[in-house]
């Protein structure tokens, strides 16, 4: 594909209500929290392309984190409405970067990237991506969409 057919990536948001137990004695969402709101946005966006990440590992795969960075620019507080957004990043056939924004209006909160690699479950050892998942997490990464080309 030419860089004039490249497409975004294709991303999901999952709006958020900061709970009281999210936030810390001053009265900001703990930092820690940050990475559970990004796996919930990961999973929503499984589910909302219609791949819950149940079913990926049932068919005998995991999809396991390596890596984690965040960059904190502000902080939100009890009772907030944030948005998280989530899209796939960099994609190869052994490994995903999903990418992540937490914003609350158009003020950016949080952002940050976490990497993952297939892992087969009986092996426990890293693989490629299974044939069936290769289409969907391609189209996300904004792979193939114009040409309609899968590898």
């Amino acid at each position: 594909m030419s860089a004039s057919e490249e497409v975004a990536p294709l991303r999901h948001v999952e709006r958020l209500a900061v709970r009281y137990a999210e936030t810390d004695q001053m009265g900001v969402v703990h930092h820690s929290n940050y990475l559970v709101w990004f796996e919930q946005a990961r999973t929503g966006l499984c589910i909302a392309r219609g791949f819950p990440y149940h079913e990926i590992e049932a068919s005998g795969v995991w999809l396991m984190v390596t890596g984690a960075h965040l960059k904190y620019r502000g902080g939100a507080a009890y009772g907030d409405e944030v948005d998280v957004s989530v899209w796939v990043s960099r994609y190869q056939s052994r490994a995903l970067h999903f990418d992540y924004e937490v914003t609350r209006g158009d003020e950016l909160l949080v952002s940050g990237t976490t990497e993952h690699v297939w892992v087969d479950v009986a092996t426990k050892r890293t693989c490629r991506i299974p044939s069936h998942l290769v289409g969907p997490f391609r189209e996300l990464a904004g792979l193939d969409r114009v040409t309609g080309k899968l590898d």
